[in-house]
């Protein structure tokens, strides 16, 4: 009988260890910051990205989404070598006609758990892969309803979409009033602790134990006004990011926490203002993003003319946000970069030889600076466009086309890397294996 017990005792000891080990191994897993650098398993963890910010809607079980898809997907991008995926949490219902449909939240705490359990099967398909993901919780910008949408469900305002009034500068200034407005401040919580707290239905485990989790990021792009922003904005901006952040830290002890800033572009052109909304010990790591077309720094049609002062402009945009994640004593990622396809083109038959200049150029300044050890920690590159295709003759997406890189409010095909694009496919995998090179040093 003592024997009986004794090796019952045995089997439940080795039914416990397994499960231990999986604990420690999960702790191990995640992505932490060590100075300047991610750590993870106890070694350095560099990001070879792209954006993906459809992944939860291919995920979703029903019309509007496509598993199938979703698993050919996530096999392409890690055969090229990608490890992480910046992805959209939520949407918020809009009469905005540029904006992705349908949305996850239709109304404050109304949820699609269609949508939600898309993210889910996500997460469990990354895992599988060894993959992680960037998930951000709101958008400065209109194309998934965002936070000119809570202005327009607490304060009553028209939710404005740019696509429309052509004026950008009216729609930040605008936007802005997000951070002061307590009622949409008090329900981004209710979604932050939504999601943070999410129970998987695929894996079972809560998202804020789930190390397929890299981070989690305030919103794509926040901004602090527009190019007349003001000091009590600024002021405002910086405060924001630090208690929203400190919010999810209290809520998520094993998660990064990042702002989803584009950099000085996203700063009023102020570095000094950039350097302070990162220096919150609740913000773990700096981002940034790098599009000199949108900045009128190339003409795609006159590229020979235009070409040797963009890249001189590209390399030092990206070599200044490297130095002052410098200053700051924290790592920073380059999570979104693009350019067209020759000649403005739309076409997935166009060629893509400026676009593989540019992305050769990004990639020689960050392995250059990753060589020598700098806080430079990887990229992401905008945007994954893979199995999708356009399906209208004007290139604009309507509601049931293949969703892809490029959102509602931009062209279908404008910088969407595709499936077939064997060049910047191969110039990815290039980079994403010295980086992983590195981990290894």
């Amino acid at each position: 009988m003592k024997r009986t017990i004794t090796l019952a005792a045995s089997l439940m000891m080795m039914h416990a260890l397994p499960m231990d080990a999986a604990a420690a191994n999960d702790k191990g897993a995640f992505v932490k910051v060590d100075r300047t650098h991610f750590v993870r398993g106890g070694q350095r963890y560099y990001i070879a990205g792209a954006n993906f910010w459809y992944g939860a809607y291919l995920g979703a079980a029903g019309k509007v989404g496509d598993r199938a898809r979703l698993v050919k997907e996530l096999d392409t991008l890690k055969a090229a070598g990608i490890n992480n995926v910046r992805v959209l949490a939520v949407s918020e219902k809009t009469d905005m006609p540029s904006a992705v449909r349908p949305a996850t939240t239709a109304a404050p705490g109304q949820y699609d758990e269609d949508l939600l359990a898309g993210l889910d099967y996500l997460l469990a398909e990354l895992a599988k892969r060894d993959m992680t993901a960037v998930i951000y919780l709101n958008n400065f910008w209109q194309w998934s309803g965002g936070m000119t949408q809570y202005l327009n469900w607490f304060e009553g305002t028209k939710a404005l979409d740019p696509n429309i009034t052509k004026d950008y500068e009216d729609y930040m200034a605008k936007t802005v009033r997000f951070y002061r407005n307590d009622q949409a401040q008090a329900e981004y919580r209710n979604v932050i602790r939504k999601i943070v707290q999410r129970v998987n239905t695929v894996t079972g485990k809560r998202y804020a134990d789930d190390p397929a989790v890299m981070a989690w990021q305030l919103a794509n792009e926040p901004r602090p006004g527009n190019a007349r922003t003001t000091p009590e904005e600024k002021a405002v901006y910086v405060k924001w990011i630090a208690d929203t952040a400190g919010y999810i830290h209290g809520l998520d002890a094993n998660h990064l926490v990042s702002s989803g800033s584009e950099g000085l572009a996203g700063s009023a052109q102020d570095g000094e203002l950039f350097m302070q909304a990162h220096r919150s010990k609740h913000i773990d790591y700096l981002t940034y993003h790098l599009w000199p077309k949108n900045w009128g720094w190339i003409d795609s049609k006159t590229v020979a003319a235009t070409w040797d002062g963009a890249l001189e402009k590209s390399r030092h945009y990206l070599n200044v946000h490297i130095d002052y994640a410098k200053k700051v004593g924290k790592p920073i990622v380059l999570e979104e970069f693009g350019m067209d396809r020759d000649n403005a083109s739309f076409d997935i038959k166009a060629g893509t030889t400026v676009r593989d200049r540019f992305y050769g150029a990004v990639f020689d300044v960050i392995t250059t600076r990753a060589t020598k050890g700098e806080p430079i920690a990887g990229f992401n590159f905008w945007a994954w466009g893979g199995a999708g295709r356009a399906a209208n003759p004007d290139y604009w997406w309507k509601e049931g086309n293949d969703l892809m890189g490029d959102p509602p409010q931009e062209e279908q095909g404008l910088y969407s890397v595709f499936d077939t694009d064997a060049s910047t496919i191969a110039l990815i995998r290039a980079t994403a294996a010295k980086l992983k090179g590195l981990e290894r040093k």
